[in-house]
């Protein structure tokens, strides 16, 4: 098969629109390419006005909208709504919990689609092993076993990185911005890479689409690949006033979560801190090599960073 006659995209938060809005500018000129999402049948429902501009939003491109939920339905269920399509994507992320990406990837499999691109839109949970602070990471590692151990799906694991997003995100506790503070996990000199959920969706969209056909293998992306350093750097000169700068060591996250063991926030920043499996060189990386240009964290840090009086906060 040159390309997918019929995809179906798991999900519609913030990498599912990013996604299902590349994808269909892409297939919009390839006559007997078709494209859904499925959503929950409460989020097809809802009068929430955020919510119905992105409902809105799919209809206007002329994406089937299909009811499930992946978190209630079951195996079988699943596997008898994907059955119809040759390509699934699954942008869930963990928010259905432990089990979900198991199910979905076992579904896909009893659905016996021909190609899935499971949620590993993260990290590279191979170098992070098994065991680490974020216990749903070894559900992850179950899920590219799964599919390792099998041929008549093909799959197609895509290496994001952090939302650059989040690298920002107030909770995640990296940028403190009430407090003009940057945290370093672990070490100054560790690195992340982020990419934006734009970009995620464009460039699994090329990857979709490449020719060669892309199948069994894992694909690293990237936005940008930045040190704590940095990125504290970068504040100070975007910014013009410098931040204050504080290391969170490995030993001090492991205790603040030993005092918190269900945050899964905490779960997280010791899983960066450590620094195993959380960056790669931008250079070996699907856009670097195709020549795509993407969104780099100092131009994210232009757009979407508010200035008041001069001052970024």
């Amino acid at each position: 098969m040159s390309h997918p006659r019929s995809i179906l995209v798991l999900g519609a938060g913030e990498l599912g629109m990013a996604m299902l809005r590349s994808l269909a500018r892409r297939t919009a000129g390839m006559p007997g390419v078709s494209l859904a999402a499925l959503l929950r049948p409460a989020a097809l429902e809802s009068t929430d006005p955020a919510k119905r501009r992105d409902v809105d939003e799919l209809r206007s491109l002329s994406i089937e909208l299909v009811p499930g939920d992946l978190a209630a339905q079951s195996e079988d269920e699943l596997a008898g709504q994907f059955r119809r399509f040759d390509t699934v994507i699954s942008c869930t992320g963990f928010v259905g919990g432990k089990g979900v990406q198991l199910k979905l990837a076992r579904a896909a499999l009893a659905a016996g689609v021909e190609r899935y691109f499971p949620w590993q839109f993260g990290v590279d949970y191979d170098v992070i092993g098994r065991g680490s602070a974020q216990d749903l990471f070894d559900e992850q590692l179950d899920v590219r076993a799964l599919l390792r151990a099998q041929q008549r799906t093909e799959w197609v694991i895509v290496s994001t990185g952090m939302f650059t997003s989040f690298l920002f995100e107030p909770s995640f506790g990296v940028v403190n911005r009430e407090r003009d503070t940057v945290h370093a996990l672990g070490s100054w000199d560790n690195a992340v890479t982020v990419t934006t959920a734009d970009d995620i969706g464009m460039l699994t969209t090329e990857i979709v689409f490449a020719a060669p056909r892309i199948a069994n293998e894992i694909v690293y992306v990237a936005g940008d690949t930045v040190t704590y350093r940095q990125l504290a750097d970068a504040l100070d000169a975007w910014r013009g006033v410098p931040v204050q700068r504080a290391e969170w060591s490995v030993p001090y996250l492991r205790d603040e979560l030993a005092a918190q063991p269900d945050d899964s926030l905490r779960k997280y920043r010791v899983v960066f801190a450590e620094g195993a499996g959380v960056s790669w060189e931008p250079a070996r990386t699907f856009n670097a090599q195709r020549g795509i240009a993407v969104c780099g964290m100092t131009q994210w840090m232009r757009e979407n960073l508010p200035v008041v009086d001069g001052v970024t906060v």
